[in-house]
């Protein structure tokens, strides 16, 4: 009899991990059947779609109140269809405020469950291990200090490393990008704003005018932005505008990690983009501005648990990463802070070096060992 496995993935990140799971699982076990909540890379690599994965991809405190409604529908019907035709196993991918819930009420019907990624416990709301400890029988975690967290709490778990790792490497051609890009410059400083409306719009103008100062500094140096989707190009091109840097500035639709390769330094939005910039062995600054009232409720509750933002500051001995948030995060203090990176070759070689570990460490083909998880949750290991 041929493997089932129930799916939901969150948004695009979530649908690539899918992708490689699917597949891995399926090296494994030819006739697999995948079924549920997909993006195009699960669908291209197998999964039967009953909804996108688009669907999950809300973001922040308040912004996603809205979607509620749409949420528990589509959560009941998910939930209604596989207690009425359980599957072998149901693995969550991220979105945790989501598949939590569905995995707790699928378990308690008997089926076996798994989580892929591990809330960020460690970061926010810690109370969620019970929470997990409830709902599955595995967590796959993608950090090496998760999986002693739940060792701790009870709950079974195993440390499958970084996806990102997988694909992205610290040894880079960064002629070769330069050149497919038509970009040039030293230095070449990699602008990335965000990808989503609202965190472009209020880091945006303070990058374009960080570049102005270290133009000024250098008159040498270049930048490169890439453009998320079209609809941000306007905004992206009036702040270039207005901070009278458009001459020395290309716009790049897409391709963010063709642009951190190509740079020799990587200025961009605390979030995935930060790990990914570590992992190719790029130095970097990051910065962050939330929503005004979600700030206000992360600084009321105290609800960041981490003495930094940024992935690779908790994964490396010493942060190697300057972190500016909230009102630290302005032109003057990030380009400072540039000027100074750009011109220490020898803070330069140390933060390649620990980047270069750090890739080591995570790099361990994650969709396979997700997979043989899998297998062995499913009964079929």
């Amino acid at each position: 009899m041929s493997l089932r496995v129930g799916v939901v993935a969150g948004e695009a990140s979530g649908d690539l991990l899918g992708a490689g799971l699917i597949r891995a699982v399926k090296e494994m076990a030819a006739d697999a059947v995948f079924e549920g909540v997909a993006g195009p890379e699960m669908i291209a690599a197998g999964c039967d779609a009953w909804a996108n994965a688009e669907e999950l991809a809300v973001m922040g405190l308040v912004e996603p109140l809205r979607h509620v409604p749409r949420l528990l529908r589509l959560r009941r019907r998910l939930r209604d269809r596989w207690q009425s035709n359980p599957p072998d196993v149901f693995i969550g991918i991220d979105a945790p405020d989501f598949n939590l819930a569905l995995e707790r009420k699928l378990r308690e019907s008997g089926i076996a469950t798994m989580h892929y990624v591990s809330p960020t416990v460690w970061a926010w709301r810690p109370g969620r291990v019970k929470t997990v400890a409830r709902a599955v029988d595995c967590v796959l975690c993608i950090l090496p200090f998760e999986k002693p967290i739940y060792d701790e709490a009870g709950v079974r778990a195993e440390f499958v490393g970084h996806p990102k790792a997988d694909t992205l490497s610290p040894v880079v051609d960064t002629g070769s990008a330069r050149r497919e890009l038509g970009v040039d410059g030293a230095p070449l400083v990699a602008l990335l704003p965000g990808s989503r409306h609202g965190e472009v719009t209020r880091l945006v103008d303070v990058f374009a005018a960080t570049a102005a100062r270290i133009h000024a500094s250098s008159d040498r140096a270049r930048f490169v932005i890439p453009v998320a989707s079209d609809s941000l190009r306007p905004l992206i091109h009036a702040a270039v505008d207005t901070a009278g840097i458009a001459a020395v500035t290309t716009l790049v639709s897409g391709r963010s990690i063709r642009v951190m390769e190509a740079a020799d330094l990587v200025i961009l939005a605390s979030g995935t983009a930060v790990l990914e910039s570590a992992l190719l062995g790029k130095p970097s600054i990051a910065a962050y501005k939330l929503a005004p009232f979600s700030a206000a409720i992360v600084r009321t509750f105290n609800l960041l648990k981490l003495d930094y933002v940024t992935l690779p500051n908790n994964l490396t001995p010493e942060p190697m990463i300057p972190e500016f948030l909230q009102e630290n995060a302005t032109p003057e203090a990030i380009a400072a802070e540039a000027i100074w990176l750009l011109g220490d070759e020898a803070r330069q070689a140390a933060i390649r070096s620990s980047f270069a570990k750090l890739h080591d460490e995570l790099a361990l083909d994650a969709s396979k060992r997700s997979a043989e998880a899998l297998m062995r949750i499913a009964g079929h290991g």
